[in-house]
């Protein structure tokens, strides 16, 4: 969490109001995320961004009226950006929890989802209190430091938990707490790890500056579009094979 409130640069940028929305450049939406949390958001070659987060900002952007302007960004730094006015909005997997909610604002959830735990086939370890004093890796900036810190001080920090599972799989580290999906998608792509006890649910939302309640209103207004009209389903369905946008069942 160190890293969560990093120092950004304050670039020059050509500043607009646009439908009573402030934006960082007028008559685009830009938003920032890690483009390392595959199948979230990946980095081709060019240096251009896709995956699930990128769809959906980029459908936002669409019922926004704006051009989508997608901004790489270390996910520990984005939302101090997004508070700085550096990006209008962070759309980057972030769990809504009181910490960040002290920073920015967030949208109703347009995703959900839990942490889990991850071990490799080898381990005999299947519940958090079994990682008692162990050796513990997660991503910067995440909420999932908070969780391995219950019951180790042993925790090592990635950029992103790709790096954190590849890491795991290749014989470093006793277990990786990360998003189930993402542990899921990491299991599908060949790596040797096993998903174990799950924490929890969490909601994903998109994070916006605190002083930008005509940006969050529209942005809400968006995902509801998106909701009704089946988009952020068939994103969804596109990128995992079901429907993580819908609430869980109680």
């Amino acid at each position: 969490m160190a890293g969560l409130l990093a120092a950004c640069g304050s670039d020059e940028k050509t500043s607009g109001s646009e439908g009573g929305m402030d934006l960082a450049e007028k008559g685009k939406f830009t938003f920032a995320t890690s483009g390392e949390f595959k199948p979230f958001s990946v980095t081709n070659g060019e240096g251009e961004m896709t995956g699930f987060d990128i769809d959906v900002a980029e459908a936002v952007a669409k019922e926004l009226g704006l051009e989508p302007n997608q901004k790489k960004f270390k996910f520990a730094s984005i939302v101090e950006g997004v508070k700085s006015g550096r990006f209008d909005a962070a759309v980057a997997s972030h769990t809504i929890n009181d910490d960040r909610k002290k920073h920015v604002d967030f949208s109703t959830p347009y995703y959900y989802s839990g942490p889990q735990i991850f071990v490799r086939p080898d381990s005999d370890k299947e519940k958090i209190a079994d990682l008692d004093g162990l050796e513990i890796a997660v991503s910067k900036g995440s909420t999932y430091a908070k969780t391995a810190e219950e019951v180790t001080d042993n925790i090592v920090l990635y950029d992103s938990d790709v790096t954190a599972l590849e890491a795991l799989a290749n014989g470093r580290h006793d277990a990786v707490i990360t998003d189930f999906i993402t542990g899921k998608e990491a299991i599908g792509a060949g790596l040797k790890i096993e998903g174990k006890e799950l924490l929890g649910r969490s909601e994903q939302a998109i994070a916006v500056a605190k002083d930008n309640d005509e940006l969050l209103e529209k942005i809400n207004e968006a995902l509801e579009t998106l909701r009704e009209n089946g988009t952020l389903k068939e994103i969804s369905e596109k990128y995992f094979g079901e429907d993580i946008t819908a609430k869980p069942e109680e």
